[in-house]
């Protein structure tokens, strides 16, 4: 298991030009502009949970973006409980 960004659109201010997110993930294409709903919008495969695009969404005072587990058949478990935070190791 492990945690990729999910952007909140309710919350999300891409319509009115902040692209913070977009422009400061590391990875390439994984974070784009949703043209037809005017929102960030995250391709869950190629995110790596680095947090980096919550950092600067939450330092603009939108925080639309949360991250989420992911299972091992990839899908989305938003309402699974608490996810690891960053850094968080396993305890045994």
């Amino acid at each position: 298991m492990y945690n990729v960004a999910l952007v909140t659109d309710e919350k999300c201010v891409a319509k009115k030009g902040c692209r913070l997110c977009i422009m400061y993930c590391p990875e390439a294409n994984t974070l784009d502009l949703n043209t037809d709903r005017m929102v960030a919008e995250v391709i869950i495969n190629r995110c790596k949970g680095c947090e980096l695009c919550m950092v600067v969404c939450d330092a603009a005072k939108h925080m639309a973006i949360t991250m989420v587990a992911v299972s091992a058949d990839g899908s989305l478990m938003e309402n699974a409980g608490e996810a690891a935070e960053l850094g968080q190791a396993y305890s045994g």
